[in-house]
């Protein structure tokens, strides 16, 4: 499946998300999911501890985003297609945030070219990973109380997303 797939894959989802109910899920169904969330996030933070702040900001080349971008990015898609897309009254973390971490998904919005990533000096690291925790918080607390095959199949994605980076 190509980029164009993928995206209007994930805009399906995210026009029926809101209007699909949490299955009777057992609760170690919902533990599992939230586990494996867990897992990947914690990984993702095991492979960037050994950087300073310093590292995490340039781009090497333009086609290999920097190690910020990469977890703003997938904080980003987490907040965008599972929060927002299941609960009109969450509020983005924000606002700009889209426009500086979508990658390619032309339906959620405005992008900055990726050529042009490296020269993101703001937020700073320290925020990204309040933006992280933020949607950790909410992703988590989500995931407790259990959610539809759909959303829990976008989860999935999410997760594949962030481990393939």
């Amino acid at each position: 499946m190509g980029v164009r797939g993928i995206e209007n894959t994930l805009l399906a989802i995210m026009r029926t998300t809101a209007e699909l109910s949490p299955p009777d899920a057992s609760k170690a169904d919902r533990r599992s999911l939230l586990d494996h969330y867990r897992s990947v996030r914690t990984r993702t933070e095991e492979l960037v501890a050994p950087l300073q702040s310093d590292d995490f900001t340039p781009q090497v080349v333009y086609f290999a985003s920097p190690p910020k971008w990469h977890i703003a990015h997938t904080t980003w898609f987490f907040e965008t297609f599972v929060l927002k897309a299941s609960n009109p009254d969450y509020v983005e973390y924000n606002s700009s945030f889209g426009w500086l971490f979508n990658s390619y998904y032309n339906n959620a919005g405005d992008r900055i070219g990726r050529q042009n990533r490296g020269a993101i000096t703001r937020p700073s690291v320290e925020e990204v990973f309040a933006f992280r925790r933020h949607v950790d918080k909410h992703l988590e607390s989500l995931l407790e109380s259990g959610v539809s095959e759909e959303l829990e199949s976008v989860v999935e994605l999410g997760l594949n997303h962030e481990q393939q980076h």
